[in-house]
């Protein structure tokens, strides 16, 4: 059973006929959707939940333009249950809650199950969010949420915990043009109108950065030039050549330079970040230029800054770290294009500080601990709220001592000063580590 949505084929002859080509061509079956064989391929656990209609909650999890509608467009088809959809956009608690009392009357009355899909979950707050966990946790509805971000930053983790995370991949350039060959041949596409020529498809392919969406849009408008340009030199009847020129206007934005989510992705936030390790101001203003222009979620961003804080500057520099959280609280509450400029000033800022990696300590103590003897904790330090804890030892109070300060041991047997600290030479680290071994020494 299914109801009104944009999903149904209740749609009316027209309306599809305006609708964008993205649209016209969304898949009908799982075997239409495109470069996604992990999330829905054979054999996978979402393939068989979808064609033996039972399904439970899922999370669909990719850049735009990857299939998480197309998958959710496959599941209102197939799927006997009732499928609804409420907007994270526009849509309320209250919205939730008669969805959630309309599913609970269709499983009480009639034993039908609801299935409710959320596109851009993330953009719910938390108690729109909260207010899905009783009905997934107690099946009264399947929920089919979709989301750009990563849902386990973005998304409650006890919803998390009552769903299934598929993940979704940016398309390849021959997915693509297994999207753009369908839509010109295919009589709810282009029907066989244009030719794309070699140069063209690449140039979609390349522009469009895995986003089948995108793709489609550019192949859309590229074709309504190509065909207003050959209406009157070709004759009746003949193909209009779609060419790398018409593609050229209808994407006038060069985005080529960072192709989001593939391989030029994670090459240039590895040169913003060993810019900023390697004390290059100018260097990390490109790189995060490169980011910006090409889309990248200012968060992400934000996080990379606030690791370098920590991992590359460290106590060199302790107001570093206090700036990475600032640059990450903007990205969060500020977005584009006002927190581009904290993000420069913050990255500037890491470029120029001192630098100390003595914060990466922190694996060598793991790396003892998970692979070293058990080491007992001494006598003294050991917690006093105990019977017998008036044979641990004397433990000496540092404030009781001139300076805040006394010779005493807090590693276990066995490990000696120096084997994870090593602090740098430089800023206010080497000056507090100078100031602190002077201090002892004299005593």
């Amino acid at each position: 059973m299914k109801t009104d949505s944009l999903f149904t084929e209740v749609e009316s002859a027209r309306r599809m006929e305006v609708a964008p080509l993205a649209v016209r061509m969304r898949p009908r079956t799982l075997d239409d959707v495109v470069g996604q064989a992990d999330a829905v391929g054979e054999g996978s656990w979402l393939r068989s939940a979808i064609e033996s209609d039972t399904l439970s909650s899922v999370i669909l999890f990719g850049p735009a333009g990857t299939g998480k509608t197309s998958i959710a467009h496959v599941i209102a088809e197939t799927t006997k249950a009732t499928f609804v959809e409420v907007s994270a956009i526009g849509g309320t608690v209250s919205d939730l809650r008669r969805e959630i009392s309309a599913a609970e009357r269709r499983l009480e009355t009639g034993g039908i199950r609801t299935i409710l899909f959320v596109d851009e979950i993330h953009r719910f707050n938390r108690s729109q969010q909260d207010a899905l966990l009783r009905a997934v946790e107690d099946r009264v509805l399947v929920l089919v949420g979709a989301t750009t971000e990563n849902p386990f930053f973005e998304v409650n983790s006890a919803l998390i915990s009552r769903s299934r995370v598929v993940e979704l991949h940016s398309l390849s350039d021959d997915d693509v043009g297994v999207l753009l060959d369908r839509a010109l041949e295919d009589e709810r596409g282009l029907a066989g109108a244009f030719v794309l020529d070699d140069d063209a498809r690449k140039a979609i392919a390349m522009l469009s950065g895995g986003d089948g969406r995108g793709a489609l849009t550019t192949l859309e408008l590229a074709a309504e030039l190509a065909g207003s340009a050959d209406a009157s030199a070709s004759g009746e009847g003949s193909k209009a050549v779609i060419t790398e020129d018409d593609v050229r206007k209808a994407t006038p934005h060069r985005t080529l330079p960072y192709d989001k989510n593939k391989d030029m992705h994670y090459d240039v936030i590895s040169a913003f970040i060993k810019s900023m390790r390697g004390s290059d101001p100018d260097a990390a203003l490109y790189w995060l230029a490169r980011m910006i222009d090409g889309g990248e979620d200012p968060k992400f961003i934000a996080r990379r800054i606030f690791i370098c804080a920590a991992e590359d500057i460290g106590n060199a520099d302790p107001q570093a770290l206090l700036i990475g959280e600032a640059a990450f609280r903007s990205a969060e509450v500020i977005g584009y294009p006002e927190c581009q400029l904290i993000l420069a000033q913050a990255a500037t800022y890491m470029a120029l500080a001192p630098k100390s990696n003595a914060a990466c300590g922190i694996f060598e103590a793991l790396d003892e601990v998970r692979n070293g003897p058990s080491r007992k904790v001494p006598d003294y330090l050991r917690d006093r709220h105990r019977p017998g804890s008036e044979n641990y030892g004397e433990y000496k109070y540092p404030h009781s001592y001139p300076e805040g300060w006394v010779q005493q041991r807090y590693l276990p047997d066995g490990l000696e000063k120096g084997a994870f600290f090593h602090p740098s030479e430089r800023g206010w680290e080497a000056y507090r580590t100078d100031a602190a071994g002077r201090d002892r020494d004299d005593r």
